[in-house]
C-alpha cells in the first residue's frame, strides 16, 4: 500500500529531491517558473477536458529535481484522476530511498488534497505479483500542504479506504489454489486484530441448519463451504446495516461446465464478497459509528462426483424448495441463503453485491453496475454514493413476469430460465437474466408476509476488473480487480448510517 504522509515542507526538497509534481487546475495559470517551459511544450490549462489527463516532465526546473505538471481534469473526479496520472507518472522516476515523491498541495482544499491521495493510492496500489520482478509502483507520497493539522482528517479517511479497497483488489487478484475457500477464511480472520469480530460457519453447521443452496453449489469441490460473518460494532447501539457478498473462489460452471474461453477470470467470482470484507474493514480503520455486519457466502463451484445437477430441487435455510436449471447460475443460491441468514441478524437495511450475470453487462456494459431492490429510498442513497465515489449504477427493473416465469412444477421455484426459454423465435434466445436473478432474490431478502427490511440488489459483473485498453471507473487505471463496491458502500454508510 502507498504510504501517505503529509508536510508543511517536502522531505528532500532540495535539489536533487524525490521527484515533485504539480497539479495544474482548468484554466488556473501555470506557476511562473515553470510557465515558459510549460509554454513551450503545448502544455495549456485552458484546453483541459474530461476526457484524459495530460503530464509534462520538465527536467531542470527545479535545479536537479525531476518535476512533473500534472493536468487536473475537469469534473467532480478531476482531482481522484490527477492523483492517479501522478503516481503513474512518479512511478518510473528513481529517487534516493526509492520510488517515492511529493505533490505540491498548497492552495487545495483538503477535500481536493485527499482526493489526490485517494487517486494516487488507488494507482500506486501493487497487486499480488509472483514473478521475480514485480512491476514498479510509486511506494511513499509526501503532500506538502500549508496546514497538516486542517488536512489531517482526510488524509486518515483517504488511508482507511484505500486500505479496504487494496484488500478486495489484492483478494479478488489471487489465484484460485491460492484463495479456496478455507484459505479466504484465513485471510478475513487477520480482520480481528482491527476490531472486527470474525464468526465462521462450516459445512456441519450449514447442515445442520439447511443451509441447501451454498452446501450444494460447493459439494463438487474438495474444499468445503464457508458462511462467514464479519461485524464491526460501531457505537451508535443503532441495528446493523448488513452487506452480503457472492464468495466463489472460482467457478468452473459445474455441470453446466462453462467454455474454456476465459475461464482464468473465474478466479474473481468472489468479488463482491471481497468488497463486503474491504468495506467492513474501512470502516472499522476509521473508526465509524455504524454498527455493520457482512455476510459472505464462500464455496467454490466445481465438477465432481458429488456435483449437484441441472433437474435437482434444493431445501434452502428459508425452508422454500428451488428447483436448479443451470448449475452456472451458482451464485444466486449461495446469496438466497446468505441474505436469509442476513435477515436473521435485524439489520436495518441489506445490501449484496455479486458478479452475478452477463446479462448485465448486455445491458450496461462495463460503465455501470446494476442496482436492483425494494426501496426507494435506499436505492436513491446508494446511487448518489456510488456517483460520489466513481462507482456508478444505473437503477432496472423486477416485473411481475420476471418473477412469474420462475415458476416451477416441482418445486416453490426455480432459480433461472433454461437457455432460449424466453420463447419461441429469435427474441427468445435472448434473457433478462439479471431480472429474473433479482426477482428470485427477493424471495429470500424480503419474503412475503415477513417484516419489511430495505433491500438493494447489486449486480457487479462487469464492474469488478479492469479490463487492458478498457476504462471501467472514472479515470483509466492498470488492468485487474478494481475493488468496486468498497468506496460505494463506505460513501452510503457514512451518508445515510452514521448518526
Amino acid at each position: 500500500m502507498l504510504k501517505l504522509r503529509l508536510a508543511e515542507l517536502p522531505e528532500g526538497h532540495a535539489e536533487g529531491g524525490a521527484p515533485l509534481a504539480v497539479p495544474v487546475r482548468p484554466g488556473a495559470a501555470v506557476p511562473d517558473r515553470f510557465a515558459a517551459a510549460a509554454a513551450a511544450a503545448g502544455f495549456n490549462p485552458a484546453h483541459f477536458d474530461s476526457t484524459r489527463g495530460e503530464a509534462l516532465r520538465l527536467d531542470g526546473a527545479l535545479g536537479g529535481r525531476t518535476t512533473w505538471l500534472v493536468g487536473v481534469r475537469p469534473g467532480p473526479m478531476g482531482m481522484e484522476a490527477a492523483g492517479a496520472l501522478t503516481a503513474a507518472s512518479l512511478a518510473g522516476e528513481e529517487a534516493p530511498g526509492g520510488r517515492r515523491g511529493v505533490i505540491d498541495a498548497r492552495g487545495l482544499p483538503p477535500a481536493d488534497v485527499a482526493a489526490l491521495a485517494i487517486g494516487a493510492g488507488i494507482r500506486a496500489h501493487r497487486l499480488p505479483h509472483y514473478g521475480a520482478t514485480p512491476p514498479p509502483a510509486l511506494r511513499r507520497l509526501e503532500l506538502l500542504v500549508e496546514d497538516v493539522a486542517a488536512n489531517e482528517p482526510g488524509i486518515a479517511r483517504a488511508r482507511a479506504v484505500l486500505r479496504g479497497a487494496g484488500l478486495a483488489r489484492d483478494l479478488a487478484a489471487e489465484p484460485a489454489n491460492r484463495l479456496t475457500p478455507p484459505l479466504f477464511v484465513e485471510r478475513l480472520w487477520e480482520l480481528e486484530e482491527h476490531g472486527i469480530e470474525v464468526v465462521v460457519h462450516g459445512r456441519h453447521w450449514l447442515e445442520r441448519h439447511g443451509y441447501g443452496g451454498l452446501l450444494a453449489v460447493g459439494r463438487g469441490s474438495a474444499h468445503p463451504p464457508r458462511l462467514v460473518e464479519l461485524r464491526w460494532p460501531g457505537h451508535s447501539g443503532a441495528p446493523p446495516v448488513a452487506f452480503v457478498g457472492k464468495g466463489i473462489t472460482f467457478d468452473t460452471g459445474g455441470v453446466s461446465i462453462k467454455g474454456a474461453a476465459g475461464m482464468e477470470a473465474m478466479k474473481a467470482d468472489m468479488a463482491g464478497a471481497a468488497a463486503c470484507a474491504g468495506a467492513i474493514l474501512a470502516l472499522a480503520l476509521r473508526d465509524s459509528p455504524a454498527p455493520a455486519v457482512a455476510v459472505l457466502a464462500i464455496a467454490e463451484n466445481m465438477t465432481g462426483a458429488d456435483s449437484y445437477r441441472p433437474g435437482d430441487v434444493l431445501r434452502m435455510g428459508s425452508g422454500l424448495t428451488v428447483e436448479v436449471v443451470d448449475t452456472d447460475a451458482e451464485g444466486r443460491l449461495v446469496l438466497a441463503d446468505a441474505l436469509h441468514h442476513a435477515r436473521g441478524l435485524g439489520p436495518s437495511a441489506i445490501l449484496d453485491l455479486a458478479t452475478l450475470t452477463g446479462s448485465i453487462v448486455s445491458a450496461l456494459g462495463h460503465h455501470r453496475a446494476g442496482l436492483f431492490g425494494n426501496d426507494d429510498a435506499l436505492r436513491d442513497a446508494v446511487m448518489a454514493a456510488g456517483e460520489a465515489v466513481g462507482e456508478p449504477l444505473w437503477p432496472m427493473p423486477i416485473g411481475a413476469g420476471h418473477r412469474e416465469v420462475l415458476a416451477s412444477e416441482i418445486a416453490d421455484l426455480r432459480h433461472c430460465l433454461p437457455p432460449g426459454g424466453g420463447g419461441p423465435g429469435w427474441a427468445g434466445k435472448f434473457l433478462p437474466d439479471a431480472c429474473h436473478a433479482a426477482a428470485f432474490l427477493r424471495d429470500f431478502a424480503a419474503p412475503e408476509g415477513a417484516p419489511a427490511i430495505p433491500w438493494a440488489h447489486l449486480d457487479i459483473a462487469g464492474m469488478d476488473l479492469r479490463e487492458e485498453g478498457r476504462e471501467a471507473g472514472p479515470y483509466p487505471l492498470p488492468p485487474g480487480p478494481s475493488g468496486y463496491g468498497v468506496r460505494l458502500l463506505d460513501r452510503l454508510v457514512e451518508d445515510r448510517f452514521e448518526p
